[in-house]
């Protein structure tokens, strides 16, 4: 189940501390020529050991490929990519077997897996698997951006502290401008310092905090999904929680509809020159399944990092007893800065699939 989408098909390989990850991608275009350089760029965007906030663990996150590029062009062949795993401390994780972290992936996996289980940096359920997500999403925001349709998102929360966005119905190429080249990817400077304080209080106290990102997507055309099961909404959500620690996925206003009447969440219909537009954007550029050709507004909720250095308590899986735990290692005491692009990347993919279905 490391597979995303239909036409446009994404296969994810490795471990975090495997001898390498990667990706297969099946379905771009023939004769497209990506920008290797902006996608080296997007990838620095989530790569470890580079601020205050991020994990000290240094991988240089270098794309190899491996097949589907001739003379810097898709040749229609499935194009695919590795990245060698260089700095890893295994050693960190050699008694998780017996005592399974809280809030990870350990317990179930060894339930599942067995003792084959690779627990080693997490294994398969780590974050470092979003690197190759990254690698894919670049290329699909470059051949979106081809076809006019642009994608961005900010961190819209951390933990109690809120950024200042652009109003949903009339969010611009222009507003989205703004967050370009941005280290911590914010409208609002005074947000982002207060953000970044609340993470370095979290660290200070060996602790972490979750937090919020916003991904917008311009540009796209009314009449993309299905009904029901087919909709943009299921489709982007299914995809966005395989990023791991996210917890909530909505639209557009989403569960903040929940204490407003009709009456104020209904998005009137007016004209636009020739265009039918709306005035609000509660329903995010979506009714029905199917995109209104307003901006798609997509929420998604990252929990904290759940390695933390306090004490915690948890089980040892040999006696059969209640025990403590302190986990070691090197962790983000905030994900959610670099799950951003990761947000971005895998919210092109899902709109290209469709796109490409359509």
């Amino acid at each position: 189940m490391n597979t995303l989408g239909n036409k446009l098909r994404v296969t994810v390989f490795g471990q975090s501390h495997a001898p390498a990850i990667g990706c297969v991608i099946e379905g771009l275009p023939a004769g497209f020529a990506p920008d290797m350089e902006r996608v080296a760029a997007f990838m620095a965007r989530r790569a470890p050991g580079q601020n205050a906030w991020s994990t000290r663990r240094k991988e240089a996150d270098q794309p190899e490929i491996l097949s589907g590029l001739v003379g810097g062009r898709t040749c229609g062949a499935p194009l695919a990519m590795r990245i060698c795993n260089s700095d890893q401390h295994s050693r960190d994780y050699s008694g998780l077997r017996r005592t399974p972290r809280p809030s990870h992936a350990d317990y179930t996996a060894l339930v599942k897996y067995g003792d084959s289980y690779d627990i080693r940096g997490g294994g398969q359920f780590s974050g470092r698997l979003t690197a190759p997500l990254c690698f894919a999403g670049a290329l699909a925001l470059q051949v979106l951006e081809q076809r006019g349709i642009a994608v961005a998102a900010h961190i819209a929360q951390i933990g109690n502290i809120f950024d200042e966005g652009p109003d949903f119905a009339a969010v611009s190429r222009e507003d989205l401008s703004v967050l370009d080249g941005r280290e911590f990817p914010v409208f609002s400077e005074t947000a982002g310092a207060a953000m970044r304080e609340e993470i370095e209080d979290a660290r200070l106290a060996a602790d972490s905090v979750g937090g919020a990102i916003r991904c917008f997507a311009l540009g796209l055309p009314a009449g993309i999904g299905e009904p029901m099961f087919g909709g943009v909404e299921n489709r982007l959500a299914s995809a966005l929680f395989g990023i791991p620690a996210v917890r909530g996925v909505s639209f557009g206003t989403g569960f903040g509809a929940a204490a407003m009447r009709g009456s104020g969440h209904n998005d009137p219909f007016v004209m636009d020159g020739d265009t039918v537009a709306v005035r609000t954007n509660h329903a995010g550029g979506v009714l029905g399944g199917i995109t209104t050709g307003m901006p798609l507004v997509v929420n998604i909720a990252v929990k904290p990092t759940a390695s933390i250095g306090q004490t915690q308590e948890t089980v040892d899986l040999v006696t059969k007893t209640n025990t403590s735990l302190t986990i070691q290692g090197r962790h983000d005491p905030c994900i959610v800065p670099r799950a951003v692009p990761v947000a971005e990347a895998v919210t092109a993919l899902t709109i290209l699939d469709m796109l490409m279905e359509d």
